[in-house]
């Protein structure tokens, strides 16, 4: 049976929302005497404000217009968000996100068992590190842990997902006990700042963390846990949904800063532009450089500033000419090109009869086919071994052009290099998309299910398709879709590494080579385009040994965050616009 809620719960299940004297009157008749100050507790990106400590919404309100330089607060648990709102209606905004509450009687524990990681505090700076490294792929502010509230003064305590086998932090939570923040007569609790790694291949960490969380606080006698999410994060309310949070009507007050530009201003045109396009649209105004919109769909933008006006779609510019282009569209004009400036690539044929495929094959014992112009990975077979996958490949590739490639294959990793204006900017080692085995469901309901987390990571532009060259990578494992994989095993699912097909990136900018990168500066120069996005295959990312594969002449930049690409993007365009520093 629920245990009985106070009045004001009550009230705000019912979507009634008290005073604020008959709010704090609720309080002290509950036998919880409001502290002699306001309770905000510092959460290391901002302060939360717990509403009802505040004597009066002009209080509160001002309170909030002392929000500090570069961090976010949030009040909460507002009863007469109009109130407040009108103590500075031009500052403040009713943030758009929804309030939820997971009453402890309504939780089940799970039956399903997720192995490959464990759930334990942030302790050190290293934690801090990657905790930080983790919202930055998410957009979100870093934490500094010099500002956090004490804990035993009733600050948040943070949770991290590491990996088992890497050591990698994939996931991290922040937790805050009501009781002890702010002698909330409900003993209630809160979760913040729910974070997955959008490359993660373990299943069920953003789960496991809410779930450790609940059951912290339920060790602890609490009685229910409150969290806000967006309202349109649908991926994030089905999970909540599936564990038992219902809604709450109470509400959260932010300052209007440029943090929270997207949820005061509402969407703007850029709103329907793929990830690619919309990390320059968003830097460009940071920088105050007009933005039109000329075809969202298609990725297609201009960018005015200064009296100069340079049309884009994603990272292609006007700046690239049609010549540069075409030589990385061609991958024998870039294979020739490369060549001819002294850097290392496979050899390379195009596809004839079958004669001549077979020398080929014979030739190199195993190989690559792929069209002559395509993008994405469209079309590429890999590590081809037998004259019947050749064949099979070939056919497959002049779908996407009649021209068709043989490569040798040269086994090593992925590596995608991003120059722009001639200088490196990134590196990062790009991995096939792969399935963790759980002892229990098919590789194909693996593969499903990662699919949808990487779709859910990239607004949709990275999925695992379910085609011949899936099922090629599968079976020569020595597994069928319908196999069961052992729990704990690692199955690759596609031989290419190409982030449309469901790979993950692993940045590895800091220990990049120094020779990998005076190659990929050549190269960029060879082909005369001023962003582009190089592929090799290497032995390490700290090794100079490499081949080339093949260039890009529209480099996805929003892959690298947090590398300054899109920074160094509108530098590039608007030399002018770069901000002091």
């Amino acid at each position: 049976m629920k245990p009985l809620a106070t009045a004001y719960s009550q009230r705000l299940l019912r979507g009634q929302t008290p005073s604020y004297e008959r709010l704090q009157a609720r309080f002290a008749e509950d036998g919880s005497a409001l502290d002699a100050q306001p309770v905000a507790v510092h959460c290391g990106w901002g302060r939360l404000l717990i509403g009802h400590t505040f004597p009066d919404p002009a209080s509160l309100a001002d309170e909030l217009l002392n929000e500090q330089p570069g961090e976010r607060d949030i009040a909460l648990y507002v009863a007469a968000p109009q109130q407040v709102l009108a103590q500075s209606p031009q500052q403040l905004f009713l943030d758009p996100s929804d309030t939820l509450r997971l009453w402890f009687t309504d939780y089940r524990p799970a039956t399903r068992v997720f192995r490959g990681f464990r759930i334990r505090r942030a302790q050190n700076d290293a934690d801090w590190s990657a905790i930080n490294s983790l919202y930055m792929m998410r957009n979100m502010l870093p934490i500094d842990p010099a500002l956090l509230t004490a804990r035993h003064q009733g600050g948040p305590v943070y949770w991290i997902a590491e990996d088992e086998d890497s050591g990698a932090v994939i996931g991290s939570v922040m937790g805050l006990n009501h009781h002890t923040a702010f002698h909330d007569p409900e003993n209630g609790s809160s979760l913040w700042c729910l974070a997955v790694d959008p490359q993660c291949s373990r299943p069920g960490v953003g789960e496991v963390l809410v779930r450790h969380l609940i059951e912290h606080f339920m060790s602890r006698s609490l009685s229910y846990l409150d969290l806000s999410v967006l309202h349109d994060n649908q991926q994030a309310k089905n999970l909540y949904g599936k564990l038992g949070f219902r809604n709450l009507s109470t509400f959260a007050i932010k300052r209007k800063n440029g943090i929270n530009q997207p949820l005061f201003l509402g969407p703007g045109p850029e709103a329907g532009l793929n990830p690619y396009a919309r990390i320059l649209v968003e830097e460009a105004y940071r920088r105050g450089i007009d933005v039109q919109i000329d075809d969202a769909s298609s990725g297609l933008f201009t960018l005015s500033h200064g009296g100069r006006k340079i049309r884009c779609k994603e990272s292609l510019t006007d700046l690239t000419s049609s010549i540069s282009m075409s030589l990385c569209q061609d991958k024998s004009l870039t294979h020739k090109t490369l060549s001819l400036a002294g850097l290392n690539v496979p050899t390379q044929q195009l596809a004839g009869n079958a004669d001549d495929n077979l020398a080929f094959l014979e030739e190199h014992g195993r190989i690559v086919v792929k069209p002559l112009d395509g993008e994405q990975g469209n079309g590429v077979a890999v590590d081809l071994d037998t004259f019947e996958q050749v064949q099979v490949a070939v056919e497959a590739a002049r779908s996407f052009d009649h021209r068709v490639l043989l490569e040798s294959f040269h086994p090593g990793l992925d590596l995608r290099i991003v120059v722009i204006g001639f200088e490196m900017v990134a590196a990062a080692i790009r991995r096939p998309a792969q399935v963790i085995g759980d002892g229990h469901h098919s590789i194909l309901q693996l593969i499903e299910a990662q699919s949808r987390r990487r779709q859910a990571a990239t607004d949709g532009e990275s999925r695992i398709p379910q085609d011949a060259e899936t099922l090629r990578a599968v079976q020569a494992a020595g597994y069928e879709y319908d196999s069961v994989l052992p729990a704990g095993e690692l199955l690759a699912v596609r031989k290419t590494a190409n982030l449309h097909t469901g790979g993950c990136l692993e940045d590895v900018t800091a220990i990049l080579h120094p020779v990998l990168k005076d190659a990929a500066i050549r190269a960029a120069r060879a082909l005369d385009i001023p962003v582009v996005g190089l592929d090799m295959m290497v032995s390490a990312a700290d090794q100079p040994e490499y081949v080339f594969i093949e260039a890009n002449e529209r480099a996805g930049l929003a892959n690298h965050e947090p590398q300054p690409t899109a920074e160094r993007f509108i530098d590039l365009l608007f030399p002018h616009s770069q901000p002091a520093p």
